[in-house]
């Protein structure tokens, strides 16, 4: 008898606790283990902004996931672009373009989010986003080269707006990419004796009335001080009216003359979910507690592409879209597929949010462990504690550890990579929200291939 075909799509929180609790739990003869994702590593997204500023290099973030001896789950190099439910099809578009029809007998939807952007004029063609690691690695190497352009030029004007810089987002990416890069700014400037520092002006831009309002009131102010004493102007109830290649106009009728915009507005769930022609949650898939979906008995979806019930807050509540949970679920919905598989009883997924940390830079940082509120120092050394301990291997952990020491005692050198020079890097060439099928094309290539599978 051919064994059961488990098939995870996503290498993001979710689904890396997922696969990884399958091969612990599951003897190799019990099932087939796939995993549908572009990069072989998991990627340890809150810390970002920290590579965009230089503190830590891009691999001690992205974690190998065939480090392990272990490891048996065979990696589909691509990403799921629909998803035929009736016959239990997902159809893959490899990193070489090519279509794949994967079938599966039990399937964990975890594909994650992306972007979440408007109908605003030029967004997509002059923002930038901080969503994967080519991008943060990309801006980075951006924000030096304004300051070696800004320097090399004859032209005040230009140089005035190669040395401002707008973030539009007053979440937790948004704030924490705004405080790291400004500190790398201003650390910067001083190799350029050319260049007056009074020059380099941020803008924190968002249409929210409170930056980052999940913090509670006196720590969000705090957070605010922190970032208006460097110089950061921060401006909330205000977004993007449109952008242009260099110049951004502001819905108050402000037009800040930048070659730097970068979207942190948010995240929607990832186009994948649209495939299924099934019920969602403010774009999210509507789920029970167990993390199954409704009428499809082996079919799983949680973290950001999923709208799970949050039954510590009760009502009609949901999971926030963060990697707390996302952990969590994981290894709850590798158990409901192990319950599915032997024909036992599905546990409901419950976790009380243990709080919230938003890393500054430097000395600087607001926390909220356990309803506790911090700042400072002590929210700074609970804020890095929790990422320190949220990295899944000892390598990755001694690696940003390490990072972490030798930015604090020497600095940074501000070299550029010229990763993806001369090549567009913008919103849209990063995510490929435009490579998903319709539902109707889901059908029609499943349709197409079955002959030939026969």
């Amino acid at each position: 008898m051919t064994r059961p075909r488990i098939l995870v799509v996503g290498a993001g929180f979710a689904g890396v606790e997922c696969v990884r609790r399958l091969e612990r739990r599951l003897s190799p003869g019990e099932a087939d283990l796939t995993l549908v994702t572009p990069f072989a590593y998991q990627l340890y997204l809150p810390l970002l902004p920290q590579v965009a500023s230089g503190v830590l290099t891009p691999q001690s973030i992205a974690l190998s996931l065939r480090r392990s001896k272990k490891y048996r789950t065979r990696i589909i190099p691509g990403g799921a672009i629909g998803v035929d439910l009736a016959s239990k099809v997902c159809v893959v578009r490899t990193i070489t373009d090519q279509l794949v029809n994967e079938r599966y007998d039990y399937l964990v939807l975890a594909p994650g989010s992306v972007t979440r952007t408007f109908d605003i004029p030029g967004l997509v063609d002059n923002a930038f986003g901080m969503k994967t690691l080519a991008e943060a690695a990309y801006i980075r190497d951006h924000v030096i080269s304004q300051l070696d352009l800004a320097d090399a030029s004859q032209d005040p004007a230009e140089r005035a707006a190669r040395l401002q810089f707008v973030v539009v987002g007053g979440g937790y990416a948004g704030t924490e990419t705004a405080a790291c890069l400004q500190r790398l700014t201003h650390a910067a400037v001083r190799r350029y004796p050319r260049l007056d520092p009074s020059l380099i002006k941020w803008h924190l831009i968002d249409i929210a009335p409170k930056l980052m309002p999940e913090l509670g009131d006196k720590l969000g102010r705090s957070a605010q001080e922190i970032l208006r004493r460097r110089g950061i102007e921060i401006s909330l109830g205000v977004s993007i009216e449109k952008a242009g290649p260099t110049e951004v106009t502001f819905t108050d009728g402000r037009v800040v003359p930048t070659r730097t915009l970068i979207w942190t507005a948010g995240v929607v769930a990832s186009p994948l979910i649209a495939t299924l022609g099934a019920e969602t949650v403010r774009g999210r898939l509507a789920v029970n507690a167990e993390m199954n979906l409704p009428g499809h008995d082996g079919v799983f979806a949680l973290g950001d592409a999923a709208a799970v019930p949050d039954r510590a807050k009760g009502g009609d509540a949901v999971c926030p879209p963060t990697a707390q949970h996302a952990m969590r679920q994981g290894k709850v919905v590798a158990d409901n597929v192990i319950a599915t598989l032997r024909g036992q009883a599905l546990r409901p997924y419950e976790h009380k949010d243990l709080g919230l940390v938003v890393d500054l830079g430097g000395k600087d940082a607001v926390s909220k462990p356990l309803g506790l509120e911090l700042h400072g120092l002590p929210a700074q050394v609970v804020a890095r504690g929790y990422h320190w301990s949220a990295l899944r291997t000892g390598v990755a952990k001694t690696r940003v550890l390490t990072n972490w020491t030798l930015n604090a005692l020497a600095g940074d050198d501000f070299v550029r990579t010229g990763f993806q020079a001369r090549r567009p890097a913008k919103l849209k060439d990063f995510e490929y929200t435009d490579t998903y099928l319709t539902p109707e094309q889901v059908r029609d290539q499943v349709e197409a291939s079955a002959p030939r599978e026969e």
